[in-house]
């Protein structure tokens, strides 16, 4: 009987066993080696760590980890989760592993838009966040592939960081390709832009099996309701990462500070729950 299992090995999850493993809680961490990040190769807006590449953070993370023997690392995908009693149990490679918590840290995967060439620049010079990843545009062209009314809002974020900010539609690229120190966005009207690079607007979707056979509440946003130590409307159960969306924020904070901040509060959530 574990105290805790937490499914997904990003940093909320990281986080979350990092801390209880320093309570020395007996913990397995589930890591299906699928990460929203990636294609990143340098992460930033990180305290301490801005630019470094997220998989050397996950195996930092890891090597700290391995220095608590309560917590176990097992690179496996969970295939299933249910109550049982007082427990819950989640089913991993044919086994059923009950434990008093489960912290959800399955992250989101990201859609977008069918604009041939886009995929093979995302998390380079085709990214969705001007936090992460605008100050490596700085003084140079930017686009804004977005048709939403947030579109504007980001052009003006990036007004400061760049030289220009082109604002176009997705239905307006028919193709991107990569040019030197950039990209190159050909317009349906038979033009095209070179820019440094350019920001769009994925739609995301939960890596949400488990979310839904927990029939866990979920927000308009489409993630899961959670309080701020990411309790959810099944007890016993926590989310946490970009898959949360707790009710004093208005929608999920997708970074990876937010994240590691969640894991490691809903692992205080889980620990204050087993002495209670």
């Amino acid at each position: 009987m574990y105290d805790a299992i937490i499914i997904g090995g990003g940093p909320a999850g990281l986080q979350a066993a990092l801390t209880l493993g320093r309570m020395h809680r007996r913990t397995l961490l589930l890591d299906s080696g699928a990460y929203r990040n990636g294609t990143v190769r340098h992460a930033h807006n990180l305290l301490t760590n801005d630019g470094r590449d997220p998989a050397e953070l996950r195996r930092i993370a890891r090597a700290e980890i391995a220095a608590y023997d309560a917590v176990e690392v097992r690179d496996a995908t969970a295939a299933g989760i249910v109550r049982d009693g007082d427990a819950l149990t989640v089913t991993v490679d044919g086994d059923a592993l009950r434990a008093h918590a489960v912290i959800l840290a399955t992250g989101v995967a990201d859609e977008l838009p069918p604009i041939p060439g886009l995929a093979e620049h995302w998390g380079d010079t085709v990214a969705n966040c001007p936090f992460c990843h605008g100050h490596e545009f700085a003084g140079r062209p930017v686009a804004v592939v977005n048709a939403s009314p947030h579109a504007a809002v980001l052009a003006r974020m990036l007004e400061p960081v760049a030289s220009e900010v082109h604002v176009v539609a997705p239905d307006e690229v028919s193709a991107v390709s990569g040019v030197r120190d950039g990209l190159r966005l050909e317009m349906t009207d038979g033009t095209a832009r070179e820019v440094a690079g350019a920001f769009v607007a994925p739609t995301w979707t939960m890596r949400g099996e488990l979310v839904d056979a927990l029939s866990l509440q979920r927000q308009e946003s489409g993630a899961v309701r959670t309080d701020p130590f990411g309790r959810t409307s099944v007890e016993g159960v926590y989310a946490v990462g970009d898959i949360a969306h707790p009710d004093h924020l208005p929608g999920p904070m997708f970074s990876l500070a937010a994240a590691i901040a969640g894991g490691q509060l809903a692992a205080v959530a889980v620990v204050q729950s087993l002495v209670a």
